[in-house]
C-alpha cells in the first residue's frame, strides 16, 4: 500500500479562490472580477483536466475567510466570500469528461442525508467522477449561523479543551460519513426496474432502511437518490493533526497530510496505517497525499521574488499547514520523487496564485513527471475510483452479501 519508485504518482490540485496566498487576488492574472462566475471555475477545471490531473478539490466554509485561524478578522484587503462548492462542482461536471470533482463539505453543521443526496447527484451528473472533502468546524462564529450548538472560543488548538473539542468533532464526522455511506448503499444497484409495460419503476424490496442510531445522528433512510454510479463516491479529508488521523483511518479513501520532510512524513504515514489497522481496514486502500503550496516559475529567483512581493502586499509572511515550495517545476518534480518514498501515493498541490501556478503545474510539472515515467500519458479510466485504482464496492444491503463491513469498507459476497 505504500508508494514505490516505479509506481506513477497521483496528482490533485486544490482550488481556493484566486489562490492560496492571501494577496493572490492582486496579481494581474488573478481575475478577481470573475471570481463569482461559473466561467472562472470552468476555466480552472478545464486547465486541470488538460494536465491529466486525477481530481480537483474545491474549498468551502461557513464563515468568511480570515487571517486568524480560530475566528473572523476585520481585514478588507483579502478575498472574502465563496460560492457553494457542491453547486460549483455540479455546474462544472457537464463541461468536463475525465477529471474528478471533490467539493468541500462541512460536516459539523450540515445533515448527512442532504449531503449524501447532493454528492450522489454530482456523481450522476459527472458520470462517476464525484467525491467529497469532509471538513469540521470549530469556529464559534460559524456555529452562530445555525443556532443549534455553541462552540467555545479558544486561543490555540493545542490547549486541552481545544483538543477535546477537535476529537469530539472528528468522532461526529466519522458517524456523519458512516450515515452518508449507508445511504449511498440503501438502494441496490438493480432497484430500478423502469418497466413501462408492467407499470413498475422500482423494486421496493431493494430499497433499505439504514436505521442508523448513534451518539450524533438518528437516520432511518433509505435515500431518495438511487445508488451512485461509483457505488461509493470518494471520501477525502485533511489529516494534518492527530485527531484527524483516526478519522481518515476509519472513514476516508484519501488523506491529505503535511509532507515537511521524509522522516516526519514517514512517521505520519505510519501513524495513519496503525490507526487504519486498529479500525479493521488494514486490507483496504487508503491513499495518503502530501499537501504542498507551490510558487512556480522558470527561474528559482523569479519564484522567490514573487513570493516576497506577495508577502509584502499582504503585510506579513505567508504561513499555513501545508509545506511551501518556491522554485521551478523541475525542482518540484525532484522534491515529489523524494517525498513519496515514505509511502505517499500522490500529492495535492495548492497554487499560490491560481492563474499563474496552475498552468505551470499542468504545462511544465506534468510533462517533466511524464518524462520521468511518474505520471500518466492519458486518462486510463472513466471514473474517479478507476483513476485511483479503487474497485467499485458492492452494496452492503444486498442479500447476496455478508454482514455489513467495517465503516467505509467493502462487503464480500456470500457463497
Amino acid at each position: 500500500m505504500s508508494a514505490t519508485s516505479g509506481t506513477p504518482l497521483h496528482l490533485a490540485v486544490a482550488l481556493d479562490g484566486t489562490g492560496r496566498h492571501p494577496a493572490s487576488w492582486r496579481e494581474p492574472v488573478a481575475r478577481p472580477r470573475d471570481l463569482f462566475t461559473a466561467g472562472y471555475w470552468a476555466d480552472l477545471v478545464a486547465e486541470a483536466e488538460r494536465g491529466l490531473l486525477d481530481f480537483v478539490t474545491i474549498e468551502d466554509g461557513f464563515g468568511p475567510q480570515s487571517s486568524r485561524l480560530l475566528g473572523p478578522d476585520d481585514r478588507t484587503d483579502q478575498v472574502r466570500g465563496r460560492l457553494d462548492a457542491v453547486l460549483v462542482a455540479s455546474r462544472i461536471a457537464p463541461l468536463t469528461r475525465h477529471i474528478g470533482l471533490v467539493p468541500t463539505v462541512v460536516a459539523t453543521h450540515t445533515e448527512p442525508f442532504h449531503i449524501s443526496k447532493a454528492v450522489a447527484t454530482l456523481d450522476y451528473i459527472s458520470a462517476g467522477r464525484a467525491g467529497l472533502r469532509v471538513q469540521v468546524s470549530a469556529r464559534p462564529d460559524e456555529a452562530a449561523h445555525f443556532g443549534r450548538r455553541t462552540i467555545p472560543a479558544f486561543d490555540a488548538w493545542d490547549s486541552p479543551p481545544a483538543r477535546e473539542l477537535l476529537t469530539e468533532l472528528f468522532d461526529e464526522a466519522a458517524d456523519y460519513v458512516e450515515v452518508v455511506r449507508r445511504l449511498w448503499d440503501s438502494w441496490e444497484d438493480d432497484a430500478e426496474i423502469r418497466d413501462a409495460a408492467t407499470g413498475r419503476f422500482v423494486d421496493r424490496d431493494k430499497l433499505h432502511h439504514i436505521d442508523f442510531e448513534g451518539r450524533h445522528f438518528s437516520v432511518k433512510g433509505p435515500s431518495i437518490t438511487p445508488r451512485p454510479p461509483q457505488g461509493q463516491p470518494l471520501v477525502t479529508a485533511l489529516a494534518h493533526d492527530t485527531p484527524a488521523h483516526r478519522f481518515v483511518a476509519r472513514q476516508a479513501d484519501i488523506a491529505y497530510i503535511t509532507a515537511h520532510d521524509t522522516d516526519r512524513t514517514r512517521a505520519v504515514v505510519a501513524g495513519i496505517r496503525a490507526e487504519q489497522a486498529a479500525a479493521g481496514r488494514a486490507g483496504q486502500t487508503l491513499h495518503v497525499f502530501g499537501d504542498l503550496v507551490v510558487f512556480l516559475d522558470d527561474d528559482p529567483a523569479a519564484a522567490a521574488a514573487r513570493h516576497e512581493r506577495l508577502d509584502a502586499l499582504d503585510g506579513q509572511p505567508y504561513a499555513g499547514d501545508a509545506r511551501i515550495f518556491t522554485g521551478t517545476p523541475f525542482q518540484l518534480a525532484d522534491l515529489l520523487e523524494q517525498l513519496r518514498e515514505p509511502g505517499l501515493s500522490g500529492f495535492r498541490l495548492w497554487p499560490a496564485v491560481t492563474g499563474h501556478d496552475l498552468p505551470r503545474i499542468t504545462r511544465h510539472l506534468v510533462p517533466e513527471l511524464q518524462r520521468r515515467g511518474l505520471f500518466r500519458q492519458a486518462y486510463e479510466a472513466a471514473t474517479l475510483r478507476g483513476l485511483l485504482g479503487l474497485a467499485r464496492p458492492a452494496d452492503r444491503y444486498s442479500p447476496r452479501l455478508s454482514a455489513s463491513p467495517e465503516p467505509g469498507g467493502t462487503p464480500t459476497a456470500t457463497a
